[in-house]
């Protein structure tokens, strides 16, 4: 249960520091694009290396029997579909998930139906490749 809250803190967190940053108009070319947010960047990269330096020595992480690395190395269709999806979205509404879900504290209608639009999403990227696969075995 305590890798779940610091699941839910650290993602809250990381979403209210891009909402409190605006760090959507740094990616805005055609609209409300503000360049000196890339010295935000530039300070959250050294932050970062230093939290991964961290890491690199301890043996296991805090609220987990275990690290949670990436084994998969394949660039493929899903990944390439997903992260198009993605930039779509970011691109049309302007918010990435961890800001979408901070940004639910705001009330901001747009932002609910987003999230649910998100849930989804999400929901049917997991149920997709099931119900393919059960349609496949009945035809």
């Amino acid at each position: 249960m305590a890798s779940f809250f610091a699941a839910l803190v650290s993602g809250l967190l990381f979403g209210l520091g891009l909402t409190i940053s605006q760090m959507i108009a740094f990616i805005d070319v055609f609209g409300d694009f503000d360049p000196s947010l890339a010295f935000v960047m530039a300070t959250a990269i050294p932050v970062t290396a230093v939290g991964y330096a961290l890491t690199a020595r301890r043996h296991s992480p805090i609220c987990a029997a275990g690290f949670s690395l990436p084994t998969r190395t394949q660039i493929d269709r899903p990944l390439v579909l997903g992260t198009v999806l993605f930039g779509i979205g970011w691109g049309l509404v302007g918010y990435c998930p961890g800001p979408a879900l901070a940004g639910l504290g705001l009330g901001n209608p747009a932002t609910v139906l987003f999230v649910f639009a998100m849930l989804i999403g999400m929901g049917g990227q997991t149920a997709l490749p099931s119900l393919l696969s059960r349609r496949a075995k009945h035809a």
